[in-house]
């Protein structure tokens, strides 16, 4: 039995042909405007799904990126500081060895404890260095300064006070399984006023006996080691620059390998876009001057 095709199927029938293609000619627009390959997840479910996933190690990549430039500046700060304090040590070291002249008169002798004077106010100046409001010596703490410098009453003495929590580290995260710790232990580099060896009692050792004439280089070995100290303490920092450089270098790379995987799952050519967007053009055009031909006439067409 021979079924009957009705005008109504057949212009049913192109009504679809020509929504099909008009759609894949607005898809065909919106890639060419957008560059991307789906406009929804639903349109490559899979594609959508490896999209996230690369997208989220590209935000952890470009957080690792943040971390690796915040270690940075906080190691180069430290350096820069621990370098100052060097330096300060060694003009500590040549006052006390001139302090040691037997030919100086006690007039002298008190110039070069206000000297010191001056460099323990520096070298407590460099102890309380800040990157971004933090204590770089002071570890986690919030404290105002890592060391806080009290003045005894009527003494003409000062008490110089560590802050900071001992064994409080500050780190930061440069990729999925490593850490590095950015901050120094400024009570082990300068150390607090009750430790052995603290550099502002020391200084204090060496003004007290300029003051009452005493040869003061009996402290040089401590002013030496205080010198070791800081030295030793600067190699550390250089080696965590040195890895914090190469997870850097490491990180970069990542990212890069990262948006190019990003690229090839999104991105759309602009000459296959442009390519495919005429191609779907011509379709459409065709499809309407092929569907204008073919439809049956109608009662209008009798009537032109």
């Amino acid at each position: 039995m021979l079924s009957r095709v009705t005008n109504q199927t057949i212009m049913a029938s192109a009504q679809r042909n020509l929504q099909s293609s008009a759609a894949q000619l607005a898809k065909a627009q919106s890639q060419a405007m957008s560059l991307k390959v789906m406009d929804r997840p639903s349109d490559n479910p899979m594609a959508a799904a490896a999209s996230l996933q690369v997208r989220a190690q590209a935000a952890a990549a470009d957080q690792y990126g943040r971390n690796i430039d915040n270690g940075t500046s906080w190691l180069a700060t430290i350096d820069t500081a621990m370098s100052n304090t060097n330096s300060l040590l060694n003009q500590v070291r040549d006052l006390t060895v001139q302090g040691g002249n037997g030919s100086l008169n006690q007039a002298a002798k008190d110039v070069l404890a206000g000297q010191l004077d001056s460099l323990k106010t520096d070298l407590l100046n460099q102890a309380n260095t800040k990157f971004m409001g933090r204590n770089v010596f002071a570890g986690n703490s919030d404290a105002t300064a890592a060391f806080v410098q009290t003045s005894a009453p009527g003494t003409g003495t000062s008490t110089v006070t560590y802050t900071g929590t001992p064994g409080a580290i500050v780190e930061r995260r440069i990729g999925p399984d490593t850490t590095v710790r950015v901050d120094a232990d400024g009570d082990a580099i300068f150390g607090s006023k009750g430790a052995a060896g603290s550099v502002f009692s020391l200084l204090d050792s060496i003004a007290s006996d300029l003051r009452k004439g005493l040869d003061p280089t009996a402290h040089l070995t401590e002013v030496d080691a205080r010198m070791t100290t800081v030295r030793g303490q600067q190699a550390d920092m250089g080696a965590r620059q040195a890895q914090i450089l190469k997870a850097k270098d490491t990180n970069v790379e990542l990212q890069g390998s990262l948006e190019a995987n990003r690229a090839g799952i999104e991105d759309l050519d602009l000459g296959k876009a442009i390519l495919d967007l005429q191609l779907q053009q011509v379709n459409y055009q065709a499809a309407l001057a092929v569907t204008a031909k073919v439809l049956p006439q109608t009662l209008m067409d009798f009537l032109r």
